[in-house]
């Protein structure tokens, strides 16, 4: 549930006549373990608002809150799935079917042996990993008349891939609906913008350098992108891993082998007009490595990238849209 005791409101710019005249606010706390930053121009701030709508979203795709309809789809429970668990299913099944399976929400027990769910790297891994991919597979489940229909009852999902970045427009949209033209959205780094900043510019979001850090403390800036109207997400393996007799472990897993994914891709930036797509597509790239990210992102609409990875030299570099940089 929300951490309402670190909700901090902060006014940004005061009416002058008025009360009601427009200010911008901020609000600020937590969700899925990350932190939350809303900002936008409106009355007075509709804090309890926000927080209503996220603690409602949090009933249903949290999956360290027992209760939410996502934990209670991966005990097998009778329950009836909500409009917001629909949205991010269907989405992760699209993506799933056009990347081949290299996303897929269903890799959740691979997640949790590799040791970003519980303890990892047994002597005999290949051959229990060998065991879990008999119930691991996009095709292996499906949705009828709001229910989440299994081929094997062991099979679990994960969409924390996703989840935030729809977290971020579900609030978008809660804004909108109160005819706020001017905010940005901020959930553990998924951000969706509108209109202006309080500075009356586009929206400026900082993307930093892939550099390795599980501590997120070191933040060096790779680029600056500005936005009035879009919603960006990056995904990279620079802060949830851990080092194992030498050898780097990944929170990005490749759902076909099983494995933490192996590409050259050390982070991928995707804007789109919503933040769920983005947030999806970013760990897909991050699967399939910089050559096929490239193909594939080329051919989805309305679609900007920033794929930062290494050459065989191992150097970075850059691979970036037409667009990608430019004010959107």
């Amino acid at each position: 549930m929300i951490n309402m005791r670190n909700v901090v409101f902060i006014v940004f710019v005061m009416g002058f006549s008025c009360q009601r005249n427009p200010s911008y606010f901020m609000t600020q706390g937590e969700i899925f373990k990350t932190s939350a930053h809303i900002k936008y121009e409106y009355v007075r701030a509709l804090d309890k608002e926000i927080f209503a709508r996220l603690d409602s979203f949090d009933l249903s795709l949290n999956p360290f809150h027992p209760q939410s309809v996502i934990s209670q789809v991966n005990r097998n429970d009778a329950v009836e799935v909500d409009d917001w668990f629909i949205a991010v299913f269907n989405k992760a099944q699209e993506i799933a079917a056009q990347t081949q399976g290299a996303y897929d929400i269903t890799c959740a027990p691979f997640i949790n042996f590799w040791g970003f769910g519980y303890d990892h790297l047994l002597s005999d891994r290949q051959q229990i990993l060998d065991s879990l991919r008999a119930f691991v597979g996009y095709e292996k489940v499906a949705l009828s008349d709001r229910k989440i229909i299994k081929t094997d009852e062991r099979l679990q999902l994960n969409a924390s891939s996703l989840a935030k970045g729809y977290a971020v427009d579900v609030i978008a949209e809660l804004l909108e609906s109160y005819g706020i033209t001017n905010y940005m959205v901020e959930i553990g780094g998924e951000v969706r913008t509108a209109g202006n900043n309080p500075a009356g510019k586009a929206w400026g979001i900082e993307i930093l350098k892939p550099i390795d850090d599980s501590t997120g403390v070191v933040r060096e800036q790779q680029t600056v992108i500005h936005l009035h109207r879009a919603a960006i997400a990056t995904s990279g393996n620079y802060r949830n891993f851990y080092i194992k007799d030498g050898k780097k472990y990944a929170h990005t897993i490749h759902p076909k082998t099983g494995y933490p994914a192996d590409s050259n891709m050390l982070s991928a930036s995707v804007i789109c007009s919503d933040c769920m797509t983005a947030d999806a597509w970013a760990t897909a790239f991050m699967v399939v490595g910089v050559e096929q990210a490239v193909c594939l992102a080329e051919k989805i609409p309305n679609m900007e990238y920033l794929f930062i990875y290494t050459d065989d030299d191992g150097q970075w570099q850059e691979a970036r849209s037409a667009n990608f940089g430019k004010t959107l």
